[in-house]
């Protein structure tokens, strides 16, 4: 009789505490969508990545147009012109790839860019929601737009419009 006592008391009071955690949502992109920096931050991203695609593929033209014109001289060349012309596309490769990894790379000048640009919106979004969850006493925000698959929402548990409105975009 204890045993069981105790066992409907135990279940009572897990069902007790995880009737009073709060659960919600935000859709990071809706807000992302909704501010005019980051709407500005991307153009002004793509932009520079444009540029830089551009560039590149002026150098890569000019590499295919040097390798083509090595192979159509190359029977009339001498070894020591061949190694010469090598060298000079072998060089064109490296400052390509140089040039390649400086833009796009891990810690190139467009991931620089977008740190510069994005993170600080992305860090604003992190405060209000955390001053959201606090003030609303929520265990858990899940973030809709991620990789978390939610089955269902109720609208009601949705705080995108609220995290807008902590930052000052009113919608």
């Amino acid at each position: 009789m204890k045993r069981i006592l105790v066992a409907l008391v135990l279940m009572f009071s897990m069902v007790m505490v995880s009737q009073a955690q709060k659960y919600a949502f935000v859709d990071t992109e809706y807000i992302l969508e909704n501010i005019p920096a980051y709407t500005a931050a991307q153009e002004q991203l793509d932009q520079l990545s444009v540029q830089y695609q551009k560039e590149l593929e002026a150098i890569q033209a000019e590499l295919e147009k040097m390798y083509n014109d090595f192979r159509a001289e190359a029977i009339l060349l001498s070894d020591d012109m061949k190694r010469k012309r090598e060298d000079v596309i072998v060089s064109k490769e490296k400052e390509y790839r140089s040039l390649q990894q400086k833009y796009f790379g891990r810690e190139g000048d467009l991931f620089k860019k977008r740190q510069g640009l994005v993170k600080p919106i992305q860090d604003d979004i992190y405060n209000a929601i955390k001053e959201l969850a606090t003030e609303g006493n929520y265990a858990v925000i899940f973030d809709k737009s991620g990789g978390l698959s939610m089955l269902y929402t109720d609208p009601k548990y949705n705080l995108s419009d609220q995290v807008l409105q902590k930052m000052g975009y009113n919608r």
